[in-house]
């Protein structure tokens, strides 16, 4: 099942990820100074990904395939790994659709 992380990093900034179902991170946020930032991105990922507008997609200067999910104020959301091909990049951003709005959310932080 796919779902959320919250985690911390090493300068205490939280973050959250998506991870589809078989554990591949999807979408990773920037970070935030508080949890409850972390919390409201996660709730922005939910109401923006079901709309394909909202996914810019773009291709790296090394030529690999990502996206980035941007909010209706056109701000960042999460962004992708980096992927082979624009196909597959499309299969991450059909998996974001599938997955956001429903996906548990697990706090690492605790």
């Amino acid at each position: 099942m796919a779902k959320f992380e919250i985690f911390t990093s090493k300068n205490g900034s939280f973050y959250f990820r998506l991870r589809a179902s078989n554990g591949e991170p999807i979408l990773a946020s920037e970070g935030y100074k508080a949890k409850s930032s972390a919390k409201n991105g996660i709730e922005s990922v939910r109401k923006n990904a079901k709309k394909d507008d909202r996914f810019q997609r773009k291709t790296s200067s090394r030529g690999q395939a990502y996206f980035v999910l941007i909010a209706g104020n056109n701000e960042p959301i999460g962004k992708s790994e980096m992927y082979s091909s624009a196909s597959a990049m499309e299969n991450g951003i059909a998996s974001v659709k599938k997955n956001a709005p429903s996906a548990p959310v697990e706090d690492l932080t605790k």
